[in-house]
């Protein structure tokens, strides 16, 4: 694969920090693990590129998975969660997120979190795809991902010993001469000029960055979803895996074929309360192909709304909500309803115009059970691991969870862990940037070859392409080159994995070798960085058989 820089060019760093832990990230993985480091380490640094609340835990609707109810159980989410997964999920990792889950729940609730409730008091849950069982807590109706925010940043704000950094992107992670974390370099925004760094120190690192959606053209994912956290922890020397595993979110509302960046989300909660999809002739074609319809999993219907595009030749499919009348709408989506409204479109008296766009990274740093990643003092939790949990498609409203549930763990065994604060070693390998005016030759490549459906002949002109971006040099250094470049990176492992994983498996669709092939593939693709080379090798497993269960949660 094209060589990448190994490290970001900038200047030396001009001032210097401490830490015992630093925390990139601010969304529910980032602020839950500083608040359970709390008391256990002297000092905390939080970092985020914008402000606290600005990340993709923000933007989340439908809510948080658990199982809560009375008639669910951790074993049924377990089900749900390995028949998503398509064979690719860690079991043991399925195991901890289900059982944890509910305690971590109650609390997010004790931190102040207020979820939505039915008139008895008791917690109102409801369904999403892929799921058999109402285990899904809101909160506001559709803006649970808001409130969690607020909760978490309120405690946030009552704990002095949490330094918090916004407007500050990390450049670079900082290693020690035996190849283990002794800190970040990182920029604050406005702060000098538009290379300047400083150096922060720290004896851990728990990286909680979020995504990479903005990879591709059109995303849910916020303009801060580039990727870094992946790159950064890949140039360190970290191992990335899965990150051919990359979700699109079946509804999300189509703008026209113009429309770029982050687009208005349509909750799977929509279809959970009964809204149903519909092609163009008005003709519900989630019938048949799957037991639970249009609450199919998410590389079901993605893929089911892709065919019939292909077939019809239109550009997006149908959601019908008229049926559920403008109270409900405004009682439990206002948000969602005004997002449609502020676009044109009334969903009480209109159809919703959907297309599939990228909503999630199952893939990202690879982490054991602890969130440890390969590389000592380097932990991950949340979007940017891969924990295993997911698989090869994340089934509905498990992602909060996951951050909730390993942001915990990785508190539960940091302390013991802590290294010395050790001196910055001598990078000797090459650094520099691409320019950050090639985001969008990169995003435009990545949507139209590496995108929902994929065949060796645009993966292999991905590959190229992106290597020949590659091979520029920008002429300014700053933010834009660096996200630009944090992008390439990651885009370039995603797209040399997905065209060697000949199979389609989860939300990998390759139309060339369209059967999951559990007798070659069962297994996955990881990528690491020496000097600036990007290796994607194959680490084979055994498969999890799901299908025989899927019986089991219903």
């Amino acid at each position: 694969m094209k060589s990448l820089p190994g490290l970001l060019s900038s200047r030396d760093p001009g001032w210097t920090e401490w830490a015992d832990v630093i925390v990139v990230g601010s969304g529910i993985a980032g602020l839950t693990a500083a608040l359970r480091l709390r008391g256990q380490v002297e000092r905390i640094a939080v970092v985020t590129k914008d402000v606290l609340a600005a990340g993709s835990t923000q933007w989340a609707q439908g809510g948080i998975a658990a199982a809560l109810g009375p008639e669910d159980t951790p074993e049924q989410h377990e089900v749900d969660t390995l028949v998503a997964g398509a064979g690719a999920c860690d079991l043991d990792a399925v195991r901890v997120l289900v059982t944890e889950g509910p305690d971590a729940v109650r609390e997010l609730i004790e931190w102040g979190a207020n979820f939505d409730k039915d008139p008895e008091g008791n917690l109102s849950l409801t369904r999403e795809g892929g799921h058999h069982r109402d285990r899904i807590a809101h909160a506001n109706g559709d803006a649970t991902g808001a409130e969690i925010q607020r909760a978490l940043i309120e405690a946030v704000k009552r704990a002095p010993e949490i330094l918090v950094f916004e407007h500050a992107m990390v450049v670079d992670l900082v290693t020690a001469d035996d190849g283990g974390i002794a800190g970040l370099t990182i920029h604050v925004m406005g702060d000098g000029d538009d290379d300047g760094v400083g150096l922060v120190r720290a004896r851990a690192v728990v990286l909680a960055s979020g995504g990479l959606g903005q990879v591709f053209s059109q995303t849910t994912n916020p303009s801060v979803s580039t990727a870094d956290g992946m790159a950064i922890a890949l140039r360190a020397g970290a191992r990335l895996r899965d990150l051919e595993f990359v979700q699109f979110h079946p509804t999300v509302m189509y703008l026209g074929p113009d429309s770029r960046g982050q687009q208005p989300l349509i909750s799977e909660a929509v279809r959970g309360e009964g809204a149903f999809l519909v092609d163009w002739d008005g003709e519900r074609f989630m019938q048949g192909v799957h037991e639970l319809a249009d609450l199919a999993p998410r590389d079901i219907v993605s893929k089911a709304i892709m065919k019939r595009m292909l077939e019809t030749g239109h550009p997006n499919m149908w959601l019908d909500a008229r049926h559920l009348g403008g109270e409900f709408w405004q009682r439990r989506f206002p948000n969602i309803l005004a997002s449609c409204r502020s676009h044109g479109v009334d969903p009480v008296t209109d159809l919703i115009p959907v297309a599939p766009a990228c909503h999630y990274a199952s893939g990202g740093v690879h982490t054991d059970l602890w969130g440890r990643s390969s590389v000592p003092g380097l932990y991950a939790t949340g979007e940017v691991a891969c924990s295993g949990v997911h698989g090869a498609n994340r089934l509905a409203s498990n992602s909060l969870l996951e951050g909730l549930v390993f942001s915990r763990r990785i508190a539960d065994v940091l302390p013991g862990e802590l290294r010395p604060l050790g001196e910055p070693a001598r990078h000797v390998g090459a650094a520099g940037v691409v320019p950050g005016t090639a985001l969008k030759e990169v995003q435009e490549t990545m949507s139209s070859r590496v995108g929902v459906l994929r065949s060796s002949t645009g993966l292999t002109e991905a590959v190229e392409l992106l290597g020949k971006i590659a091979s520029t040099s920008a002429g300014a250094i700053d933010p834009a080159a660096w996200e630009t470049t944090n992008v390439l990176t990651i885009s370039l492992a995603l797209a040399e994995a997905a065209l060697r994983r000949e199979e389609t498996r989860g939300s990998h669709w390759r139309e060339d070798f369209p059967d999951r092939d559990d007798a070659h593939w069962a297994g996955h693709f990881d990528a690491q960085m020496t000097d600036g080379a990007t290796a994607v090798s194959f680490t084979p497993s055994p498969a999890t058989d799901t299908d025989t269960h899927e019986g089991a949660a219903r």
